[in-house]
């Protein structure tokens, strides 16, 4: 039996994309997303969850040039959960949305151009 694994979230970006390149030369950006809760908590206030984002090859250098701190956005992709050891030898886990697809809803670095769109991202 195979499993699913598909995450969508909408809203929007807490810091600009942190574009870098691995030792072989991928792109890879990473950010994180706000995303608002659909309820308030007691206080009356809206939460929000705040959830780190990967995004790999073309379509990393595409979300460094175009999102920016504030961008909403959609993002759909795959939970995914790995582990490291730091520098103290100290084994840390990270949980974060490796991205398949970014749809850029508002809040622009610059406007796409016709050719960049029609690529998709």
């Amino acid at each position: 039996m195979s499993g699913l694994n598909q995450v969508v979230l909408i809203g929007n970006l807490t810091r600009d994309p942190e574009l870098r390149y691995t030792p072989d030369g991928t792109p890879v950006t990473s950010f994180t997303v706000a995303v608002n809760r659909p309820f308030v908590n007691r206080q009356g206030e809206r939460e929000a969850d705040f959830v780190p984002v990967v995004v790999w090859r073309k379509r990393a250098e595409t979300c460094s040039e175009y999102l920016m701190k504030g961008s909403q956005i959609a993002v759909e992709g795959r939970l995914q959960v790995r582990n490291y050891e730091d520098k103290d030898g100290i084994r840390k886990w990270v949980t974060e949305v490796v991205a398949r697809r970014i749809d850029f809803l508002q809040r622009l670095k610059k406007q796409f151009s016709s050719e960049a769109s029609e690529e998709g991202v």
